[in-house]
């Protein structure tokens, strides 16, 4: 592929530590090393005397998995519940009677003040990285030990959801129920085996969040964010795999060169619906030339269960995967 413009950004990891603060992945912040030149080996999970009695989840994804580890009755709280908006029926109704105890992305009064011995979260800024939220530090001091899901990638591109296979094997470790965490990822496996397609050319794709602005680069996923594993997985390549992060930055002229044969709109950060989230990329004079807007294939996935580990990433393959091949 031809020379692009890359920008590192944050935004969830995977984040996608989403609409918790609808933090967009076009608003460059203080992104650290790891960001910017890949990843680094996963720590150890945390030793305790005991399972985990009293826990609190920086936000609704991993309360879920909790949840479908069976330890949910742990949760003394949780931040971000945003996230919970992609669950239905009665898992939706079992995560939505959590006490929330921040609806933003985890102030570190209100998680202290809960008397964790073990806070969660899918993303490592939610621990210290967003203003407010608690530091690992501050949570040892107040008796808390702190787990995360960790950047499996180290800088290369992400190619499958090892990051949320290995995070959900890492929360089993901790509360002792290996087993079940074996048997989850076994579910998460299998639901992707069913989804996604390898068969025939892999689909071109762009993906996110935001409509380009006029004169601006568009703003996309990279190459080492959770979003190229599942997007690969599906059936497609990434037009800006290549990209040593997890935000990229493509000229306007790259975009028409690689022409993208689908895009996958990246819902949870645009304060409108998705409708007009759209209508707006769709009405893009950058975007309107694409094979994708011209054929119309487009494809609406959450950020929260696409740029960060859930148990509904395999519904994240499925759903690319039918847009792209139908």
């Amino acid at each position: 592929m031809g020379a692009l413009r890359w920008t590192a950004a944050i935004v969830t990891v995977l984040f996608g530590l989403t609409a918790c603060g609808s933090a967009d992945p076009a608003t460059p912040a203080a992104a650290s090393s790891s960001t910017e030149t890949g990843g680094h080996p996963c720590p150890e999970p945390p030793r305790l005397s005991s399972p985990p009695q009293r826990v609190v989840t920086m936000d609704g994804a991993a309360a879920a998995i909790l949840e479908r580890l069976g330890v949910g009755d742990k949760i003394v709280g949780t931040a971000a519940p945003d996230f919970f908006k992609a669950f239905t029926g009665d898992e939706a109704a079992k995560l939505a009677k959590i006490k929330v105890i921040d609806p933003g992305q985890g102030n570190a009064e209100a998680v202290i003040a809960a008397k964790p011995d073990l806070v969660v979260g899918i993303s490592s800024y939610s621990f210290g990285g967003f203003d407010g939220t608690p530091s690992v530090e501050q949570l040892a001091r107040a008796g808390a030990k702190s787990l995360v899901a960790c950047d499996t990638s180290m800088g290369a591109a992400v190619k499958d959801l090892t990051e949320t296979t290995t995070f959900v094997q890492q929360v089993a470790k901790v509360f002792g129920v290996e087993q079940r965490g074996a048997e989850l990822v076994s579910w998460i496996t299998a639901s992707v085996e069913g989804a996604k397609r390898t068969a025939g050319t892999p689909v071109r794709v762009l993906a996110l969040s935001t409509p380009p602005a006029a004169g601006q680069p568009v703003r996309a996923q990279g190459g080492t964010g959770l979003a190229n594993g599942v997007i690969t997985l599906a059936g497609g390549t990434n037009i800006a795999e290549d990209a040593p992060q997890e935000f990229a930055s493509l000229s306007a002229e790259e975009v028409v060169r690689r022409d993208p044969q689908a895009i996958v709109v990246i819902s949870g950060f645009a304060p409108g619906s998705d409708d007009a989230l759209l209508t707006a990329i769709r009405s893009s004079p950058v975007l309107a030339a694409t094979t994708a807007v011209r054929e119309n294939r487009l494809v609406v996935v959450p950020q929260s269960i696409l740029l960060s580990p859930s148990v509904l990433n395999g519904d994240a393959v499925a759903k690319i995967a039918e847009a792209l091949h139908k």
